[in-house]
């Protein structure tokens, strides 16, 4: 920069920049713009004029969920966006709040394929046994709709099993039957 005008010059080709991917998203006329990155103010600006929420900040794992759920494709750059790529799955986006912070939701979806779980605790180490005895009930839940078969805990398979061994043993020739005696 050389001149007082370059900094004013550089300045309004961003804003025009930022204008032309603004027109590349508003063309398709999205309801919500979902990325993972930030995004300018003005950008937000734009885009709230026409009516688009813009959630910002998303981690990757959720951005493919809520892509999952919505039918949307997961683009990188706004010029490159193409009617097949908008999302149209959800019927409804809300935003609520619980306590102080703020939740978006993706409702009435056609295919609705995720979720969100929500866990609150009165300390960080009551969280984190209540996810460890979700994660444990959630693995049950899969087992058991990939294979639907149970096997009776507490013990129950060892005492049938050895109430059939004894029942075997008496029908074997040669072996004396002793009564079985148990010391606690």
């Amino acid at each position: 920069m050389t001149k007082d005008t370059d900094m004013n010059e550089a300045l309004q080709q961003e804003v025009d920049e930022i204008a032309q991917m603004c027109k590349d998203i508003m063309k398709l006329k999205p309801d919500v713009v979902v990325t993972e990155k930030g995004v300018s103010d003005l950008a937000q600006h734009f885009l709230l004029k026409q009516n688009i929420s813009v959630i910002r900040r998303v981690r990757k794992t959720d951005n493919n969920r809520i892509a999952r759920v919505t039918g949307a494709t997961i683009v990188s750059r706004p010029e490159e966006i193409v009617e097949t790529d908008i999302g149209t799955d959800c019927g409804l986006f809300k935003i609520g709040k619980i306590a102080d912070d703020y939740f978006t939701y993706f409702l009435e979806c056609k295919k609705p394929s995720a979720c969100t779980i929500l866990l609150r605790g009165a300390s960080k180490d009551s969280l984190n046994e209540m996810e460890r005895n979700l994660q444990d009930a959630l693995g049950v839940c899969r087992n058991i709709f990939s294979n639907p078969k149970l096997v009776p805990g507490g013990g129950a398979i060892e005492m049938q099993l050895s109430q059939r061994l004894q029942e075997k043993a008496k029908n074997i020739s040669g072996l004396e039957q002793k009564p079985y005696r148990a010391i606690a």
